[in-house]
C-alpha cells in the first residue's frame, strides 16, 4: 500500500472552525469542503509544512501551532492508497483578518461544528473532525482460530503479531494474530471476523484478540508488532486517542495488560507482518466467498 503524509489545521474563530471548499481534485473530494493544509514532502517537517499550506492555500500566517492528532486514512478514490494526517490546532496573526484562496480552492466558510452539513465536507474531514459515525462491529465478532496445534501449554514470553483490515474503511472487517514463542515458533494462530467497521478498529480488535490467547496460554511478557504505526503509537501514549469507539478499546487493552509483567508494541514494516496479514485475508475471504 502507498502511503502519503499530509497535514490539516483545525482553526478556530468565535467558536467557529475554518473550512475550504475544493475547486477540483479526486471525485471523492471535488467541490467538498475540507480543513486547509497540504502535503509533507520529503524532508519536509510537519511543523513546516502546515505553516507553508496555511500561507499558500488560505493566505493567512499561523501564530502558534499545537500537534493535535495523527490519525490514517484510505483514500475511498484508490484503495491502495492511504493516508496520514498529522492535525494541529493553530492560531491565526491578529493582523491576518482576511482569507485568501489560491487556485485550488473557491469558497470558504466559518462554520459551527453543530451547522456543518456531513454530505459537504471530504470524508477524511469528518474523521479528524470526530463527525464520521464508525461502527464498532455490525454483529458479534466470530472469533476463529487458525491452528489446533498448540506446541505449548504455557510459554513465559512471547512475540505477537497483530494486524486488522478493513475491505471499503468502513467495510467487511477482521482482525488476526501470530503468537510465536522465544525460539521463533508459531504457537497460536487467531483471529475475528468483525462485520463492517474500520481499519484502526480492526487493528485494536486484533491487539485485545491477541493478548487474551497470551493470558489463557499462561504469557507474562509480550512483545507485541504491528504495521500501523497509529496504532502502536497510540498504546505507547505518543499519539492522543479521539474518537470515543477507539479509545474504548483502547482503555480495555490497557486494563488487560495489567495481568501481565510487560507488554511493549512496536511498529514493523508491512512486509515483516505478512503472517498476521495473512489471517486476516484468509477471514474476509471466508465471508465473502
Amino acid at each position: 500500500m502507498k502511503q502519503k503524509v499530509s497535514t490539516r489545521a483545525i482553526i478556530k474563530q468565535d467558536g467557529k472552525v475554518l473550512l475550504l471548499r475544493r475547486k477540483g481534485g479526486r471525485p471523492s473530494i471535488r467541490g467538498m469542503f475540507e480543513l486547509p493544509g497540504g502535503r509533507v514532502h520529503m524532508n519536509q517537517q510537519p511543523e513546516d509544512a502546515i505553516r507553508h499550506a496555511l500561507r499558500i492555500h488560505a493566505g493567512v500566517s499561523a501564530e502558534t501551532v499545537q500537534l493535535s492528532d495523527v490519525l490514517s486514512f484510505v483514500d475511498p478514490d484508490d484503495r491502495e492508497l492511504q493516508y496520514v494526517f498529522v492535525v494541529y490546532e493553530a492560531t491565526l496573526k491578529p493582523t491576518d483578518k482576511t482569507v485568501a484562496l489560491s487556485n485550488e480552492y473557491d469558497k470558504y466558510v466559518w462554520k459551527k461544528l453543530s451547522d456543518a452539513q456531513r454530505n459537504e465536507l471530504t470524508q477524511s474531514t469528518l474523521q479528524i473532525l470526530g463527525l464520521q459515525e464508525i461502527p464498532y462491529a455490525t454483529s458479534t465478532p466470530q472469533e476463529v482460530d487458525m491452528t489446533s496445534d498448540v506446541k505449548n501449554s504455557t510459554i513465559s514470553s512471547a512475540i505477537i503479531y497483530s494486524d486488522g483490515g478493513s475491505r471499503g474503511n468502513p467495510g467487511p472487517s477482521a482482525s488476526g494474530f501470530v503468537i510465536m514463542n522465544e525460539t521463533g515458533e508459531v504457537v497460536m494462530e487467531g483471529g475475528a471476523y468483525l462485520g463492517v467497521t474500520t481499519n484502526n478498529v480492526a487493528e485494536y480488535q486484533a491487539v485485545y484478540l491477541g493478548l487474551e490467547r497470551a493470558q489463557e496460554l499462561g504469557v507474562r511478557v509480550v512483545d507485541f508488532r504491528m504495521d500501523s504505526q497509529l496504532v502502536a503509537n497510540q498504546m505507547n501514549g505518543i499519539y492522543k486517542i479521539k474518537h470515543p469507539d477507539l479509545a474504548i478499546i483502547n482503555n480495555r487493552i490497557k486494563e488487560l495488560t495489567q495481568q501481565f509483567e510487560r507488554v511493549t508494541f512496536s511498529h514493523v514494516r508491512r512486509e515483516y507482518n505478512k503472517l498476521a496479514d495473512g489471517v486476516v485475508n484468509k477471514i474476509l475471504d471466508q465471508h465473502q466467498a
